[in-house]
């Protein structure tokens, strides 16, 4: 990039940067945008297929959750990272619906750019689309339904639709009532956080072998084989620190002289591993959890007074084991009181598919609770892992709102109908820009009909047919390909879901349709070939930023490669 000034030219960008300029700049963010939205579209739905990605070590994913396969596929071009984070901050605040935040985003964008062809301003167009989100957002609110947290079945309802066409829909009546279970038994004064749902995925058995433990599982053994299995009525204790003999602060030596003065030494440090085991069982602790290692003495010392111990306990388990058994960790074993002391029916070490685990139970109103989820293969298992995250995320909104809306595609079908009517009541282009966010919204289900073989256009007309005639909640049957009423069906999903998908959507399309001038210093990531004559193409080349599909590199060169 020059300027003259004078007679001689002003060099203001280096050499090797690029810059795009104008209508080449916005086409290439669309398209982008496109691509990204192109790549999640066919898994969305309850018949939407699934993706398998393999990455440079072999590894493999087979998903069709929308986060996932856009965190795995390595997206470089910044313009698609954008669309990348509106999954991202759909899964954070909800847990569910980010491939329909990332299609309907997808769909803003195509719709824009009919509009900038016909020389409608980018300025213009992102006022519309936050007009009509906004007035989106207040539609939802009017026709969202109130749902209390003591109605299990709307609640089960909610979860079942969250996992639906996610690998854990042959047992999802058995899963939808364990996440419901999980989310109850977690929540406190403040809040719900399904952090405290731990899941342990196991190899073997069936999906519906399934099981919800009242309590925590550690990965970890007894540290000791003559220690019990198993303590009945068990007082936990929780050490954050060692059961080992404290080093000195600075480096010293000690000369010792003759036999007594060793056989002193280590009398002594016997002597404060008993202390420290003493303290324990004083206070009555039956079983104990250490953050840090346990000497071989202590561990002698521990098993003879009968008492469980396990070591290395991670920090994220011994918060756990706190908030089920009500414990409290002390730093100095030796000050511990029977105060800091908590409580389980049951602390045992068992075998669950070849490895030995420690499980506690029974506890009195747990407040962290493990799901054990099996399945016959691990990219199974693990795809249902992620079906219950995202029904563990849907539960706990729903219960924290209290609203939800019905799913199979009414929703946006209804919006795009009072959209339509609020355009009219709009002056100036910004309602052009309103009636393509009313078009772009029909994307989900028309993506909806596509995905389960039937004819999209006819889907639609039907829908729109049905809302015109008053029924809000009309939506597609996926497997009938008929238009029904999804509040009869139980197909819920939580009002935050749709609004939060909208918002982030309308952001990053907005956004990226007011960038009119992209400077790359430099090369991008993702370059289209590994020929020593390509590196020194520039960045708006087939592999930088203009390079659209190609620039998006990844595994298999680029999504293009993948797909």
């Amino acid at each position: 990039m020059a300027q003259q000034m004078g007679n001689q030219p002003l060099i203001v960008l280096s050499e090797e940067s690029q810059r795009t300029s104008g209508k080449d700049a916005q086409s290439m963010n669309i398209t982008a945008g496109k691509a990204v939205s192109e790549a999640v579209r066919t898994t969305l739905g309850p018949k939407g297929m699934d993706k398998m990605l393999v990455d440079s070590s072999g590894n493999v994913v087979v998903t069709n959750d929308g986060v996932t396969l856009l965190t795995e596929m390595e997206i470089d071009h910044p313009a698609a990272n954008m669309i990348v984070e509106v999954a991202e901050t759909q899964e954070d605040e909800v847990g569910d619906g980010t491939t329909t935040a990332v299609v309907v985003a997808g769909e803003l964008l195509k719709r824009a750019e009919e509009l900038l062809e016909q020389d409608i301003h980018a300025t213009t167009l992102a006022q519309g689309y936050r007009q009509a989100a906004e007035r989106a957002r207040e539609e939802l609110d009017g026709f969202a339904t109130d749902v209390d947290a003591d109605d299990t079945e709307i609640l089960q309802q909610i979860a079942a639709t969250a996992m639906t066409g996610k690998g854990a829909e042959n047992a999802k009546e058995l899963l939808s009532e364990l996440v419901v279970s999980a989310v109850r038994s977690v929540a406190d004064e403040d809040g719900i956080d399904t952090e405290n749902v731990s899941v342990e995925k196991v190899v073997g058995g069936s999906i519906d072998e399934s099981e919800l433990i009242e309590g925590v599982i550690v990965d970890k053994e007894r540290v000791s084989e003559n220690m019990p299995y198993f303590a009945e009525d068990a007082n936990v204790a929780i050490v954050d620190g060692a059961l080992e003999v404290k080093e000195t602060e600075i480096d010293a030596e000690v000369s010792v002289t003759d036999p007594e003065q060793l056989q002193q030494f280590m009398d002594q440090e016997e002597a404060q591993l008993r202390e420290m085991v003493d303290a324990l069982v004083d206070v009555g602790a039956d079983a104990v959890f250490v953050d840090g290692g346990i000497d071989d003495m202590a561990q002698h010392f521990l098993a003879q007074e009968g008492i469980l111990a396990v070591r290395r306990v991670k920090d994220s388990d011994a918060k756990r084991i706190a908030r089920a058994t009500g414990a409290k960790a002390v730093s100095n074993v030796e000050e511990i009181t029977e105060d800091d002391l908590g409580f389980a029916g049951s602390v045992a070490q068992k075998d669950i598919a070849g490895d030995q685990r420690i499980f506690i139970e029974d506890v009195e109103d747990a407040k962290a609770v493990t799901l054990i989820l099996r399945g016959g293969t691990e990219h199974v298992i693990d795809e249902v892992d992620r079906a219950i995250e995202d029904s563990l995320g849907v539960v706990r909104t729903t219960i924290q709102d209290g609203k939800v809306v019905a799913g199979g595609g009414s929703p946006e079908v209804e919006l795009s109908l009072e959209l339509r009517d609020y355009a009219d009541s709009v002056g100036g282009r910004e309602q052009l820009a309103i009636e393509a966010f009313a078009d772009a919204l029909e994307i989900i289900p028309r993506t909806l009909a596509e995905n389960a073989g039937l004819d999209p256009i006819d889907s639609l007309v039907e829908l729109r047919s049905a809302h015109d005639g008053g029924q809000v909640a009309a939506g597609l049957d996926a497997y009938t390909g008929e238009t029904v009423d999804m509040g009869e069906e139980g197909v819920y999903e939580p009002l935050r879901v749709k609004t939060q998908a909208l918002e982030s959507a309308t952001e990053a399309a907005v956004m990226l349709l007011r960038i009119d001038d992209v400077i790359a210093a430099g090369e991008l990531k993702g370059g289209s070939s590994d020929d020593d004559d390509d590196e020194d193409m520039p960045a708006g080349g087939p592999g930088g930023m203009g390079g659209g599909m190609g620039g998006m590199g990844g595994m298999g060169g680029g999504m293009g490669g993948m797909m």
